[in-house]
């Protein structure tokens, strides 16, 4: 992410003179200035020359160049190389039926991710392909992938448990900033099946507490990350109560398991535990308190670090993507993340009660760019858990 945000960075701080068409391979391609003033290419004319490739998938657009596919989200300044979110300066969009991709594509992107292949000269406007001996040459020079792991880097074999909140006749907050008959319950699901198919294509497993409209007691939906598994995750919206100014509060937080130390935090998690109303079972589980809540806090201790880390990542990868306030890491005392045995998160993904992140939510576009976002973040949380437990075992201090 370090890198991609330098990549951004770079095109901004450079010149502002910008040229008015770019040759690509020895072919030119207008440079134009789309309604934002940013600079874009046609892509037909970008492809013709590149020999490229594109699929439209809804609100995105895939394109294909030697055979490595960079995933553009329509009306948003980012796309997806591999498992890696790039912020972009422009905008991709549709005009008519003609796509337009961001020049910083053509000027940073392609040279800095395909730089086996590609060059810019940016004195000269020029992408070159780089002669197939070159680009053997340099290939050398560069590790691949270690032996046995994913493109990503992570090792094969790691599952994922994703719990879209609510569900069936617990329909979860109103949000009255949704569009008619849209209930948290659906925001939920959407974007967890977004998700589950963004660590599909990462190389993770998953495992769905629901992939329907359908209510899951909140003491089983932790039972689905118990063994064969290496994160919960469970998705919200949050909301407030009618008071004075209380469609201004807008923004994002992640929660793991522990004593909430705020009254907000207390008021989220009694508020997503209320759900415990809508279960017909007899022993459906009661508030978490007192001496309960801490036999299982100590039973939990071990991944409790572990799911604070999750969420930091989670909160700085959702930062990238999400219009609202970073609302940071919290904690509190959820019914749901009790029962699971592995490191466990709560995700807030905004307010209902907001009318911007009422809009965020429930656009199909900020959907895909939240869920790749949270994506990206738990990928990166298992690299840092594999390099951990890689150096404790080899200094003898694993089991």
């Amino acid at each position: 992410m370090i890198a991609a945000l330098a990549v951004a960075a770079s095109l901004l701080s450079g010149p502002t003179e910008l040229p008015t068409q770019v040759m690509v391979a020895g072919a030119p391609v207008p440079v134009l200035v789309d309604a934002a003033g940013a600079p874009v290419v046609p892509a037909p004319a970008l492809l013709l020359a590149l020999h490229a490739t594109v699929r439209m998938t809804e609100a995105w657009a895939e394109v294909t160049i030697a055979r490595q596919p960079f995933r553009f989200l329509v009306g948003a300044p980012l796309c997806v190389f591999s498992t890696r979110l790039v912020p972009l300066a422009a905008r991709t969009s549709m005009v008519r039926d003609t796509l337009y991709l961001p020049f910083q594509f053509v000027a940073e992107v392609l040279p800095y991710y395909l730089g086996d292949r590609y060059r810019y000269d940016a004195r000269a406007a020029r992408l070159d392909e780089i002669p197939a001996q070159v680009s053997a040459r340099l290939a050398a020079t560069v590790p691949g992938p270690e032996a046995g792991r994913l493109p990503n880097g992570l090792l094969p074999g790691h599952v994922v448990a994703i719990d879209p909140g609510h569900g069936g006749v617990d329909p979860g907050n109103p949000g009255i900033f949704f569009p008619r008959g849209v209930h948290e319950k659906n925001v939920t699901l959407q974007v967890g099946l977004l998700l589950r198919d963004e660590l599909r294509r990462r190389g993770i497993g998953v495992k769905m507490t629901r992939t329907t409209d359908t209510l899951i007691a909140l003491g089983d939906r932790g039972g689905y990350c118990i063994s064969a598994c290496d994160l919960f995750v469970s998705l919200h919206v949050n909301s407030l109560k009618r008071r004075p100014g209380y469609t201004d509060v807008r923004g994002y937080e992640t929660y793991f398991l522990a004593e909430a130390k705020t009254e907000d935090a207390a008021r989220v998690a009694q508020m997503e535990n209320d759900a415990v109303r809508f279960e017909t079972r007899p022993d459906a589980a009661g508030p978490i308190g007192g001496l309960d809540f801490i036999l299982k806090d100590l039973q939990l201790n071990e991944h409790l670090r572990e799911s604070a880390r999750v969420a930091e990542l989670v909160q700085k990868g959702l930062g990238t993507v999400h219009t609202g306030d970073n609302r940071g890491v919290k904690q509190a005392g959820f019914m749901v993340l009790t029962t699971a045995r592995r490191p466990a998160i709560l995700i807030e993904m905004g307010y209902s009660t907001n009318p911007q992140d009422g809009r965020l939510l429930t656009a199909s576009a900020s959907q895909r760019a939240m869920a790749s976002a949270i994506a990206d973040a738990i990928v990166a949380y298992l690299r840092e858990y594999e390099r951990k437990t890689s150096a404790a075992r080899d200094s003898g201090l694993a089991p």
